[in-house]
């Protein structure tokens, strides 16, 4: 195999600072190629620079052989380069075939030539195994893994050589998960280069041929994926041992429940759905995408409604909307904390303290004590090792996937909740920040709260539940001890019909 694409001294500086140092590398032709990383480790600016949307400030890049300078993404397109990003870039409101030719239709006599258009659209479905979508259906139809394939597609459809995957699981199911790994089969078969960017290790080390370690800009690892195990992985990320994925619990739950939610119901969305939370437990609530997980979630929460059952927070009835819950002691974490968890452009400070402001109004006019309230928002900075700097100045866009999600738990802390509702708490974050997150957790739990952990992840809530819910089309399908966890057990519950 020859080299595809060369880095030679590659580096890029942000007002003077350097977010990719040095960089030497060839890619192979032909090559699966797994890029690790940290937020922050430099993963972005590097596939920028491959995809010319930021030029390097020294060193050159190679494109077989030849000197690679792309001044744009079209110039990135042109040689064979295709991005397939975390957020799609897809238009919902277009159909298949009219997001693969957005770039230009064909034409026949003046006219489009839709019968072409269509004929090669569905040739490429058809090799991504998409025979039952039509060219004409519209995007915003299809599932997330669906439109993921039709990204695909469109770098099919410009002949891309070298395509560039940036953590392309994080909104699938697992079958669909499992789908798009056989396409990426498929393209390897077909002869064409894959970089595949992840924070989920163990599909890092399953698919690629080698990995590649990013490290505050620098490439400090790399070599065969058969010399990867995970635990190589983690040290050279962190520059540490972690001595494992998840921190040892430090506590056992108690008898007391803390939240009891009996037969809630509400139509086409949850099926007579109970849970408990005891003090100091951590219970993990898994199933596939539309089990109704995040849906009873809500509901807990008061943001949507319920026809039936009742929902009991250390004994007293819940009712009305997420201000009684949370005046109760109720805390929600989100799955979506850029667009529901966070003003990301106001200051790192405002949001630790969106939930509990009112706790510092003076009295009598409850003007607000900014001296107090700065002094606990830099302490909780301190408490959950939030990576910043001005807080009051900072804002919270700035931050990493990782130092975002500490800042939303860090609201919460800061209202000393009884029970935490976490909804995919480490999605989108690297694997040193995921495990501190699950020291927050562990903590919040061994100071006697109670955290209902949702994850898509098993292995997450293998690793951090006391105990594990299943849910499955909108009802509890059974619950399992820690002393009894199966991943093949809980992947039955999961995957059964549910009964009449």
């Amino acid at each position: 195999m020859s080299d595809l694409l060369t880095f030679e001294g590659l580096s890029k500086a942000w007002f003077g600072v350097p977010a990719v140092s040095d960089l030497d590398y060839a890619l192979r032709e032909n090559s699966l190629l797994g890029v690790i990383g940290q937020n922050g480790a430099g993963k972005s600016t590097l596939m920028n620079m491959i995809g010319g949307i930021v030029q390097p400030s020294g060193g050159r890049m190679l494109w077989r052989g030849a000197p690679y300078a792309p001044q744009s993404a079209a110039d990135a397109s042109k040689v064979g380069i295709a991005f397939i990003h975390q957020e799609l870039n897809l238009f919902t409101n277009l159909s298949v075939a009219e997001n693969l030719y957005v770039d230009g239709f064909p034409r026949k006599f003046g006219i489009i030539d839709w019968a072409a258009i269509n004929e090669r659209t569905r040739s490429i479905l058809q090799r991504l195994s998409l025979d039952d979508v039509e060219p004409s259906v519209k995007v915003g139809q299809l599932s997330p893994g669906e439109r993921q394939l039709v990204e695909i597609a469109r770098a099919l459809h410009n002949e891309a050589q070298l395509i560039i995957f940036d953590e392309p699981t994080t909104s699938l199911t697992h079958r669909e998960t499992e789908r798009l790994f056989e396409t990426i089969a498929t393209l390897r078969e077909e002869g064409r280069t894959i970089v595949y960017i992840s924070h989920i290790l163990g599909d890092v080390q399953s698919i690629s041929d080698g990995i590649a370690v990013l490290r505050d800009g620098r490439l400090v690892d790399h070599g065969a994926a058969a010399d990867f195990p995970v635990s190589r992985m983690i040290k050279s990320m962190i520059g540490r041992d972690l001595g494992g994925l998840f921190p040892p619990r430090s506590n056992q739950p108690d008898s007391d429940l803390i939240l009891s939610a009996r037969s809630i119901g509400q139509p086409g969305v949850l099926e007579k759905a109970s849970i408990d939370v005891r003090k100091g437990e951590v219970l993990g609530l898994f199933g596939l995408m539309g089990a109704g997980r995040s849906e009873l979630a809500r509901v807990l929460f008061g943001l949507d409604p319920h026809a039936t059952g009742d929902i009991l927070l250390n004994g007293q009835p819940l009712t009305g909307g997420p201000r009684n819950r949370i005046a109760a002691g109720m805390a929600f974490v989100t799955e979506n904390r850029r667009e529901e968890g966070l003003m990301l452009d106001a200051s790192i400070a405002d949001n630790l303290a969106l939930v509990s402001i009112d706790r510092f109004g003076r009295k009598p006019f409850a003007l607000v004590d900014m001296e107090a309230l700065s002094t606990r928002t830099e302490a909780m900075k301190a408490e959950l090792s939030i990576k910043a700097g001005n807080i009051a100045r900072q804002a919270a866009k700035t931050l990493s996937g990782g130092n975002q999600q500490k800042v939303v738990i860090g609201k919460w802390q800061m209202q000393s909740p009884k029970l935490f509702i976490l909804d995919e708490p480490t999605r989108g974050v690297d694997v040193g920040a995921k495990y501190e997150i699950y020291t927050l957790v562990d903590r919040i739990a061994a100071d006697g709260g109670g955290v209902l952990m949702i994850s898509s992840e098993l292995d997450e809530l293998l690793g951090m539940a006391d105990r594990i819910v299943v849910m499955n089309r909108g009802e509890v399908i059974g619950s399992v001890d820690r002393a009894d966890f199966d991943r093949e057990k809980l992947l039955a519950m999961a995957f059964r019909e549910v009964t009449a």
